[in-house]
């Protein structure tokens, strides 16, 4: 139940009799409102399920095609993924909430790419390009794109050759508060994967002899290798334990490149500031000065800098008003920011001939790493 998973819950209720299309779901980790729907899962499921669902991106267009969604009249799709290559009905009206293109057959290819195994590697070099050429076809059968952030615009747009409208994911901010206590660490939190450079803040820190709590799961073991007695990894934690972190720690580290970016408003609601790669998503909230720190080039050098001058200028920083700033991004005004749109969007298909009384609303899901902050996606 992250970011992606979020944004569906939203839609549930906002559109309470909608039916939800997944390729593979995990029901004993769903919020009671996503299960009050029903949820048609694909035969994704039943060959692989959850363990070995990515794996199976080939088979993803097959899968989601495969959905027989006639008879409906609005048509979502919320996806880091695929979703939105279902085939729409005729008269529908569809609308994707892209919270990023795939990263893994777009502009992060080569990262994933090399991490992967040998038969990985030959595999993706093989299956990408037709994944490539299928992303963009499909992008023609979304009626409207809405994006997660700015960042997330451009690329709809460099890919796709789509305008796109920005709603920004909500952040469930009043789960933080602010600490009167704050202990001598610096904080990362978040599924550890290679372009979220954790390796980065670990190695400024091991050098540095400075307090790091690395929260998250999926740290390697060469991960581990190259940090010193001042690194900490203490693997998924519950909601309680990550919100007691970010109340105390100094500041959050946050090295890696990211389409929009929910946990530095996690910091920021917490009434820490942001230490950040001047790329990406994080632009949108962590600003220069006001809500944290940005660094120029991932390198540890570069960091390393960040980080002395966050020592400099910590006093700075008002908890109140970065918590103040992050409450832009409360739950509520994505709703009614979502609500008012979409709102828009089905008077203007109604105007136009779409499709007429509305019946049922549809929200494919597609593969998505999420969860606090170390397990698969919940929703798929």
């Amino acid at each position: 139940m992250r970011g992606g998973e979020k944004v569906l819950e939203a839609l549930c209720e906002l559109y309470p009799e909608a039916d939800i299309f997944t390729l593979v779901a995990d029901k004993s980790s769903l919020s009671k409102t996503i299960l009050s729907h029903k949820i048609t899962t694909s035969f994704l499921q039943h060959i692989g399920g959850l363990k070995n669902y990515q794996k199976m991106l080939p088979l993803m267009p097959l899968a989601l095609e495969s959905f027989d969604l006639s008879g409906y009249d609005l048509v979502i799709s919320s996806e880091s993924g695929p979703a939105k290559g279902i085939i729409p009905p005729p008269d529908a009206l569809h609308v994707c909430y892209c919270h990023s293109p795939m990263r893994y057959i777009w502009d992060l290819y080569p990262q994933y790419r090399a991490s992967a195994g040998f038969i990985g590697r030959f595999l993706m070099s093989l299956t990408a390009p037709w994944l490539r050429a299928w992303d963009v076809t499909t992008s023609m059968r979304v009626d409207h794109f809405i994006a997660n952030s700015s960042y997330v615009a451009k690329r709809i747009e460099r890919y796709y050759r789509r305008q796109s409208t920005v709603i920004n994911p909500p952040v469930a901010v009043n789960r933080y508060a602010i600490s009167d206590e704050v202990e001598d660490f610096y904080l990362c939190a978040g599924q550890i994967t290679p372009y979220k450079k954790i390796e980065l803040a670990v190695e400024a820190f091991t050098r540095l002899g400075k307090r790091l709590i690395v929260v998250g799961g999926g740290a390697s073991s060469a991960l581990k290798k190259i940090a010193g007695p001042t690194v900490q990894f203490t693997g998924v934690v519950d909601d309680a334990s990550l919100a007691r972190y970010f109340a105390r720690a100094r500041a959050l580290v946050y090295p890696g490149l990211e389409d929009f970016g929910i946990i530095p408003l996690e910091s920021l609601a917490s009434g820490r500031p942001v230490i950040a790669f001047a790329k990406g998503g994080a632009l949108e909230t962590v600003l220069e000065g006001r809500t944290g720190i940005l660094f120029e080039e991932q390198t540890v050098e570069h960091l390393i800098a960040a980080v002395e001058r966050m020592e400099l200028e910590h006093g700075t920083f008002d908890p109140e008003a970065l918590r103040r700033f992050a409450m832009e991004f409360e739950r509520s005004k994505f709703v009614s920011r979502l609500k008012s749109h979409l709102d828009q969007l089905l008077t203007a298909h109604r105007g136009r001939g779409g499709a007429g009384r509305e019946r049922k609303i549809t929200a494919p899901v597609s593969p998505k790493l999420a969860a606090s902050d170390g397990q698969l996606a919940r929703v798929i």
